[in-house]
């Protein structure tokens, strides 16, 4: 069946595969690290309430018929050991059938985390995670050649990640259209990497290249993609060198390692496949009625890139099948941080001895220089970024963060660098402040070690203590 399958992207699916299932082994860990703090029974936004108030038919998931610490505990390091085996290639030592089933596990395992993960879980490579990791079931594996319809959905969506992102752009802050977003956003994007100084740094005249070269290879390249080889390659290659100097610039967990990933089926590698019978017809029949499912359901991501009123990183269905991405359609122009503190202090003063709890990844001690963590995700750093925006975002689960410091939860406390008080001695009182950030200059940074510059602005949250049966002594 040389009309279905095309054998000279044999190395590029196995690449994609072994890649995909090294993304999703770090979402199982990210999940299975976190979860305790963030959804679980004690944490800031639990499952068991969410499923309370949230029907199945609009969350599907494992977690509607049972939910419990250990039960999660259970589903996320599953997928941990499944994600590991994909990557050492045992889907390849399966049958098909087999295979195919094996690569749906994840999926479904990842499904049911984030649809009950709520706000943690509102990220638009989380959508983008589920909707590739679909399309890997139906790829095949060492007993078939790669199907063209999938193929040729996976380039799909990378067409729609990249032209919806290059949309949302134009059609949003005008700064992108005068090309100078780029003076801000390294300093103000939600997690700046190690390197995120540096660029800051760069002339603005290169910040105008980079912009204007982020908009050919967001509006014009991904056509190329539909294009004969090897015109194909050249625009899916571009698009890796494009994702990789993101990977450099910043902390986007792992947004751009997902976009490379989806960009190398599209690369036809110069090597022989292997000879290979032709694919049985029940898989035949399988791969064309998923994949004209699946392009039925295009016509929403399609009327949503074509909208005056475009949106970013929503689902269009509870399954995750076909969703619509973007990234960064506006540009803040002043970073702002909440900086949590706390104190031993029975009544407190400004005087009091308030000390400063330390996060992972967002910018707090303006000595401290950033560091890179990417493809695993801070979520709770990320979110801290959205609280800094606006007191609206944070209003689900900023109070449960303070209650768990004043408590001295040790799930909690594991999400920090650093807590200034032990578990067993947690603060009297907490109180939260926003400050402004700046990167300091070449000539402040060689005087002083600090890589931020940092101004009190206004009180977030006054200084607040546990009350009630929860009080300590």
């Amino acid at each position: 069946m040389e009309w279905f399958t095309a054998s000279e992207y044999w190395t590029g699916r196995l690449v994609f595969q072994r890649a995909l299932a090294g993304l999703y082994l770090v979402a199982f860990l990210t999940a299975a690290l976190q979860f305790r703090a963030l959804i679980g029974e004690r944490g800031m936004l639990p499952v068991p309430r969410f499923v309370e108030r949230v029907p199945l038919r609009r969350s599907p998931s494992l977690f509607h018929w049972h939910y419990s610490d250990r039960f999660f505990a259970v589903c996320a390091w599953t997928g941990c050991a499944v994600s590991a085996a994909l990557l050492a290639g045992l889907d390849s030592l399966l049958p098909l059938w087999g295979g195919m089933l094996l690569w749906l596990v994840p999926w479904a395992l990842y499904l049911s985390v984030v649809n009950v993960g709520q706000t943690w879980y509102a990220f638009g490579w989380e959508s983008l995670l589920l909707e590739v990791g679909f399309l890997a079931v139906f790829l095949g594996n060492d007993e078939v050649a790669p199907p063209v319809v999938v193929l040729f959905l996976l380039r799909w969506v990378l067409f729609r990640v990249e032209f919806g992102a290059g949309l949302i752009k134009m059609r949003g802050d005008e700064c992108w259209r005068k090309l100078t977003c780029l003076d801000h956003h390294h300093e103000t994007q939600p997690m700046p990497g190690p390197l995120s100084w540096f660029f800051h740094r760069l002339p603005k005249p290169l910040h105008r290249v980079e912009v204007a070269a982020n908009h050919v290879t967001q509006l014009v390249v991904p056509f190329l993609l539909f294009a004969p080889q090897p015109v194909a390659t050249a625009a899916a290659s571009l698009m890796i060198v494009t994702q990789l100097w993101l990977v450099l610039s910043g902390n986007f967990a792992w947004l751009n390692w997902i976009t490379i990933v989806l960009a190398l089926p599209a690369v036809a590698f110069p090597a022989d496949p292997p000879t290979v019978p032709d694919p049985p017809l029940w898989y035949v029949v399988v791969v064309l009625a998923v994949c004209a499912l699946l392009l039925g359901l295009g016509y929403r991501p399609v009327r949503n890139m074509l909208s005056r009123r475009q949106v970013m990183n929503r689902s269009f269905d509870p399954l995750h099948l076909v969703n619509t991405y973007g990234a960064f359609g506006s540009v803040s122009r002043i970073r702002y941080e909440v900086v949590v503190e706390g104190t031993a202090d029975e009544v407190p003063r400004k005087d009091s001895g308030w000390r400063e709890y330390e996060f992972k990844g967002k910018p707090g001690d303006p000595r401290r220089w950033p560091r890179q963590f990417a493809p695993y995700h801070l979520r709770l750093d990320w979110l801290m970024w959205f609280a800094a925006l606006s007191p609206a975002y944070a209003s689900p689960w900023f109070g449960a963060l303070v209650e768990r410091l004043l408590e001295g939860d040790r799930d909690t406390l594991r999400l920090l660098r650093r807590s200034p008080f032990p578990a067993d001695a947690p603060p009297r009182h907490i109180r939260a402040r926003l400050f402004r950030y700046r990167y300091t200059t070449w000539r402040e940074l060689r005087e002083t070690g600090a890589c931020w510059e940092r101004t009190y602005v206004r009180e977030f949250l006054p200084p607040t203590r546990l009350t009630g049966p929860a009080q300590r002594p």
